[in-house]
C-alpha cells in the first residue's frame, strides 16, 4: 500500500460522494456567473447603443446652453432704448467743419419722435466731440460703451449743450457747432453729434 495522503486540516478527506456535490455546487456557481454575464452582455448589446446616443444628446444639450430657451435679440446695445431709430446704435461718423463758428448752429440729422427736451429734465445720450478745424476727435462715450447722463440747463454742461439741445426730441441725433465762448475753456470750436437716448 502508499503512503496516505496526510489530511492536515483534522477532518480527513472528502468522501467520494461530498467530492461529487462539491463539484455540483462549483459548476452551479459557474453555471450562474456564466449566465449574468450573457443577460449582462445581452442588456449592453441593447442599451449601449441607447447610452451612447443618451451622452451625445447630454453633450450637445450642455453645449448648446444647457437647455435655456434662447432670448431673441435685435443685435442693438442693452443701453439703446427700445422704439428709437436703429442707427442710434451705431457711433456717427464726426468730420471737420468748413469755415468759421460764429454763433451756436443745431443741425438735425434723425429726427426723433419723442418729446422735445426740456431745460431741467435728467437727459441721457451718446455723443462724439471733435476740434471744428481739424476734425481730431477729443472724447466720445461710445469709448466707454455707456451713455452720459446729466441735468439741461443746469450747468452741468457746456453752453453749447445747455442752449442747443433744448427743444429737441428724445430719439434725435443732432450735430452741434458750438462756438468757442460755448465750448470749453481752451478757445477752440467744437462740433459735437449727440444722440438723445432718453429724458425724464
Amino acid at each position: 500500500m502508499g503512503t496516505p495522503v496526510k489530511d492536515r486540516s483534522g477532518r480527513g478527506l472528502p468522501s467520494k460522494a461530498e467530492r461529487w456535490a462539491l463539484g455540483k455546487a462549483a459548476a452551479r456557481k459557474r453555471a450562474a456567473a456564466w449566465r449574468r454575464r450573457e443577460l449582462l452582455n445581452r442588456v449592453m448589446r441593447v442599451a449601449g447603443p441607447v447610452l451612447v446616443v443618451g451622452v451625445i444628446i447630454g453633450v450637445v444639450w450642455l453645449f448648446s446652453g444647457g437647455g435655456t430657451t434662447p432670448t431673441p435679440t435685435s443685435g442693438a446695445p442693452t443701453w439703446l432704448p427700445a422704439g428709437l431709430d436703429p442707427q442710434l446704435a451705431t457711433k456717427p461718423e464726426v468730420t471737420a467743419g468748413e469755415g468759421t463758428v460764429s454763433e451756436l448752429k443745431v443741425t438735425t440729422l434723425i429726427e426723433g419722435a419723442g418729446a422735445p427736451l426740456e431745460a431741467g429734465q435728467t437727459v441721457s445720450v451718446n455723443y462724439v466731440v471733435v476740434y471744428y478745424d481739424t476734425g481730431t476727435e477729443l472724447d466720445s462715450s461710445w469709448k466707454r460703451n455707456q451713455p452720459y447722463e446729466f441735468t439741461l440747463g443746469a450747468g452741468d454742461v457746456i453752453q453749447g449743450w445747455d442752449q442747443g439741445l433744448v427743444g429737441v426730441p428724445v430719439g434725435s441725433r443732432v450735430q452741434l457747432d458750438v462756438p468757442s465762448d460755448l465750448a470749453y475753456r481752451d478757445g477752440q470750436a467744437l462740433r459735437f453729434v449727440v444722440d438723445i437716448l432718453s429724458a425724464s
